[in-house]
């Protein structure tokens, strides 16, 4: 059995200094000369920690602040990555315009706010100035049973699928995605963000697409379960691969598990049994939802990503739309509501007769300035589906109660790079 530590590796730094921790109130100033304040940490990892912030100000940093503060040594990789992408692809502007020309309600990409060095005790620090967020969506799934409703998932998609076509038509692929890198906005929990750019790949630098070539060296970078066949072998990550992840998400969110998950110890095997499974996507979903109601949309989905060239560009339209002809097959529209109900085999139960508002996690990872007009839209959903009738809601609190749990999965780990 092949030692994951061994065939797969990390990038930057072998050896990453610890991150020393700043008092509330430090003030950091970035490239634009812009200050930003401190306040307390709410994240930190071996590599960096992550503390909310505010733009500069004589009061101190409270716990409802926009903004967080990603910080390590200068001498450690992965925020310079994330850097590399959130300088080229984030800024507020871009994402805007393309909010703007594409029609959207709003797009599920952090901005980046500033960057900079910070100097202390004769010791540099890199930070980044983002988005505040709300939980994770790994968080959310494990609290709900390990799986979502058939339109919670198709939801998901479809705004990821809008999230990867701006990453990938600004050269870059992410290539790590999975619900603990899916943070809810912080003001507007209905709205989701793919976060962690810390695999990003600038796939096609000046419109010149890699080419295909496998390296044993970085066989099975990415999270074991979800990475891509493409990852396993050691090929350079691209857009099709991001399609294929997103394909192996959704479905263990709607059946809860995938046929590999319980031999991750075992790089090679996880990446045969994808590979056995590329010819026949429908014997894949047989082994996830034994029972007789298969998301069909999920197999066309799948089928069509399968097909795609290393170099090709993505339909994201077809895609799109096979995801809302799947919504319209369960009697369901793309309302923007994520409903976390549990569901069993991927069936929706019951539409819920009346909600209440979910309150705004306290962040533990980077929330958007760019929530608020959507907030608006949710709240007003929110209002239509307060007005049910006493019966419905009785009937739907019976449902609940007699929903079956289900068996708890192994949660996500990330391999080595």
């Amino acid at each position: 059995m092949p030692n994951v530590k061994k065939t797969a590796r990390k990038r930057g730094p072998p050896k990453r200094k610890l991150a020393e921790e700043f008092p509330p109130g430090e003030i950091f100033t970035d490239l634009l000369k812009k200050e930003w304040k401190l306040g307390p940490v709410i994240g930190k990892g071996g590599f960096g920690c992550l503390y909310l912030a505010d733009v500069n100000s004589s009061k101190p940093v409270t716990s409802d602040a926009p903004y967080v503060i990603k910080v390590e040594p200068s001498d450690n990789g992965p925020l310079f990555t994330e850097l590399s992408f959130y300088m080229r692809a984030a800024k507020p502007d871009l994402i805007k315009k393309w909010i703007s020309s594409h029609k959207l309600k709003y797009l599920g990409v952090p901005k980046y706010w500033g960057s900079g060095l910070h100097q202390k005790n004769n010791k540099s620090y890199r930070f980044m100035v983002m988005d505040r967020f709300g939980k994770d969506l790994q968080k959310i799934f494990e609290e709900r049973g390990n799986q979502f409703t058939r339109k919670t998932v198709l939801q998901l998609g479809l705004r990821i699928l809008d999230v990867l076509e701006y990453v990938h038509e600004h050269e870059y692929v992410h290539a790590d995605i999975k619900a603990s890198n899916l943070l809810l906005g912080y003001k507007a929990p209905h709205q989701v963000y793919l976060v962690d750019y810390g695999l990003a790949f600038r796939y096609c630098p000046e419109g010149n697409h890699r080419d295909y070539k496998e390296n044993p060296k970085r066989c099975h970078d990415g999270t074991l379960e979800f990475t891509s066949i493409d990852a396993h072998k050691g090929v350079a990550p691209s857009r099709r691969g991001d399609l294929e992840i997103l394909g192996y998400c959704m479905i263990c969110w709607l059946s809860g598990k995938l046929p590999w998950q319980d031999n991750l110890e075992d790089p090679n095997y996880v990446r045969d049994s994808k590979i056995r499974y590329t010819d026949t996507i429908k014997e894949l979903m047989s082994e996830c939802f034994p029972g007789k109601n298969k998301p069909d949309e999920l197999t066309r989905y799948m089928e069509k990503v399968m097909t795609l060239a290393y170099n090709e560009k993505p339909p994201y339209e077809e895609l799109r739309e096979i995801f809302l002809q799947g919504l319209k097959i369960i009697g369901e529209k793309d309302d923007g509501i994520l409903d976390m109900e549990v569901s069993e085999n991927g069936d929706v139960p019951a539409k819920p007769a009346l909600k209440t508002k979910r309150k705004p996690a306290a962040a533990s990872k980077p929330a958007t300035t760019d929530e608020d007009d959507a907030e608006t839209d949710d709240m007003k959903d929110q209002k239509k589906r307060k007005r049910a009738s006493p019966k419905k809601v009785a009937t739907q609190l019976k449902l609940q109660k007699t929903s079956p749990k289900v068996k708890t999965s192994v949660r996500p780990r990330r391999v080595q790079k």
